[in-house]
């Protein structure tokens, strides 16, 4: 590896690592001066809200990570074309092909740092810092509680009208179960609850109707103790809980979600996308960077410095934009995760045939 690479490699991670170490406490201070109110009110202990910032810094880090390697690129790039840095490099004979090979290095070593907390970091972060925002600051369900329904194995399906999570109950119960798609029985409850000292199911006015052929047979009571082959909570996991999956449970959670028909399972598998995807934006945007930074702009660095965050912050635009059109809509997860890519890769491609020039 020759000098210039290791140079290039050196000041792309050591700025990328400034860029983080200055915006990740700008944005722990924002969010304190926003949650402090909310901390006195619900006397937070302080030991809770150490973790809480730790388990932040991940999360933030890991949501804007694109952003700060973005400029980072910028920055230091402008300065070497500032400094001719750039122009005598080229002017040696170097192609710009061989100037961008220590930067697609660094940014090859940064993509598989991200990829590497996003599988099995970051998820651990999420799962405590959701848990701490819905506890403390944002006292709103996590989960989805209305109008559920839910496949618990090829022949059962179930349904409650509601459901509430601290109480361990449901109302308007109803399960099905079918043999070659015919009805065989059919069990009906106004509620029911997990009893967990005895680790059964409690259902209040039981009704049970067994079918067969043109034959019913009718079976009641007021209260009906039993064991079924799924937990409470299954009927309604935390809306965040994808993202609190390290990779292997993660892909165990959507099998299970999709058998079972969940209503969530967009949103769940474009958590999976972008923990593929995240990483791969890591060198469509150095591209992009090196690419509108490596020459002289009248104004400077200023000028290629304003570009960058706007670029910037249209990435994460298209990026949030595609992710609530997933939730929201039908719209397909895998283009969600992977269109802001492709969009962007296409326009790295325009600018780098143009920076070539």
């Amino acid at each position: 590896m020759k000098i210039i690479d290791r140079y290039i490699i050196l000041k792309y991670l050591s700025t990328f690592s400034v860029m983080l170490l200055l915006f990740i406490p700008i944005g722990i201070m924002v969010d304190i001066a926003e949650k402090i109110d909310k901390f006195k009110e619900n006397e937070v202990p302080s030991s809770a809200i150490i973790d809480y910032y730790y388990d932040f810094t991940w999360y933030f880090g890991n949501l804007l990570f694109p952003i700060f390697l973005f400029l980072a690129v910028i920055w230091f790039t402008s300065k070497l074309a500032n400094n001719t840095e750039v122009i005598a490099l080229l002017s040696s004979g170097i192609s710009f092909s061989r100037f961008m090979r220590p930067y697609l290095i660094s940014a090859s070593i940064i993509a598989l740092f991200a990829f590497f907390a996003g599988m099995f970091i970051v998820p651990k972060s999420n799962l405590r810092f959701n848990e701490f925002k819905y506890k403390y600051i944002d006292k709103k369900s996590e989960r989805q509680t209305r109008n559920l329904f839910k496949q618990i194995s090829p022949q059962e399906y179930i349904f409650v009208s509601s459901y509430d999570p601290i109480r361990k109950s449901a109302n308007n119960f109803t399960l099905e179960h079918f043999d070659q798609n015919i009805l065989k029985y059919k069990i009906q409850a106004n509620s029911i609850r997990w009893i967990e000292k005895d680790s059964m199911f409690r259902m209040a006015n039981y009704v049970r109707r067994i079918i067969n052929g043109d034959q019913e047979v009718v079976k009641k009571a007021n209260r009906k103790d039993t064991i079924f082959d799924f937990k409470i909570d299954d009927l309604a996991p935390v809306s965040y809980k994808a993202e609190t999956l390290t990779f292997e449970p993660l892909n165990r959670f959507i099998k299970k979600e999709k058998e079972g028909g969940s209503v969530l399972i967009n949103s769940h598998l474009l958590v999976r996308h972008k923990r593929w995807s995240l990483p791969m934006s890591a060198f469509v945007l150095t591209l992009i960077a090196v690419s509108v930074s490596s020459f002289k702009r009248r104004g400077g660095m200023g000028v290629n410095l304003a570009f960058g965050i706007a670029l910037g912050f249209i990435f994460i635009f298209f990026d949030k934009i595609f992710g609530v059109m997933v939730n929201k809509s039908n719209f397909p997860p895998f283009l969600g995760a992977w269109l802001p890519i492709f969009l962007f890769g296409i326009l790295a491609f325009f600018l780098l045939k143009q920076a070539r020039r």
